[in-house]
């Protein structure tokens, strides 16, 4: 009876918090697990499947993780924002009363030749979170090495505005898309030279999206869809001069 009042008095606490957030709720509390990566400074959970490279110059900073196959969505839920809060009424390793927003920015593979209930933690269909290590330690204690928590996708809060880092060669232009608020997740992209009209890209792997179409030499502006149809449009972002490997910062965010 004691743990589950102490659990309740956590969620009531979060649910205050989450109540002053604008558009803060997008589902309810759905339990999972989670783990933690990437070494008491999180440096080892720089890059990753989702595409980032430095996350504190994709906007991510150190409030990461990464997602087990069942909420992964093959790179679909990168950039992502969860709230989680430990389960102290399962659990003597959680730290009460405390939870963080992470954003989705890696996958945790699995590994099936362990148990999902004995080291397999990112089998499906668990539903997992391996986070850093610093962002696991806010809600829970370092020697419990795995605790049961709660989840609930939130609205991301992004500091400066959308951010494009444009790769390829040629024909190819591979444009990463990081820094994103809102719902945190591209849904569409184009991409317009100063000589064409829109043109629609195709999600490449993780947030790296991509056209076969030669720019160089243009001007480059783009166009942005998140995952609740909310659309955003960034008009000559990248100069005439552009040249694959820059990264162009923007100031336009949802």
């Amino acid at each position: 009876m004691e743990k589950a009042a102490s659990f309740g008095a956590t969620l009531l606490i979060l649910v205050a918090s989450l109540a002053s957030e604008s558009r803060g709720s997008m589902a309810q509390w759905i339990p999972a697990s989670a783990t933690f990566y990437g070494g008491g400074d999180a440096s080892g959970t720089m890059g990753g499947a989702c595409g980032y490279g430095n996350l504190y110059n994709d906007g991510y900073g150190i409030e990461n993780a990464a997602l087990s196959t069942a909420l992964f969505n093959s790179g679909g839920s990168c950039g992502m924002c969860f709230h989680i809060v430990c389960d102290a009424s399962k659990s003597p390793w959680c730290k009460k009363g405390t939870s963080i927003t992470v954003t989705a920015t890696n996958y945790c593979p699995p590994n099936y030749d362990l148990p999902n209930d004995n080291g397999g933690w990112c089998n499906p269909p668990r539903e997992h979170f391996d986070m850093s290590q610093p962002a696991w330690e806010t809600i829970a204690i370092y020697r419990g090495g795995i605790v049961p928590v709660y989840y609930r996708r939130v609205s991301c809060q992004r500091t400066g505005g959308i951010r494009f880092a444009i790769n390829g060669r040629d024909y190819f232009e591979l444009v990463l898309v990081s820094n994103v608020g809102g719902s945190g997740v591209v849904f569409g992209m184009w991409i317009k030279g100063s000589g064409t009209d829109w043109i629609v890209m195709s999600r490449n792997w993780g947030m790296n999206w991509h056209t076969l179409t030669y720019l160089n030499g243009q001007s480059l502006s783009f166009r942005v869809q998140t995952d609740d149809g909310r659309v955003k449009t960034a008009y000559n972002v990248a100069p005439s001069t552009w040249k694959f490997g820059d990264t162009y910062a923007t100031s336009i965010q949802f």
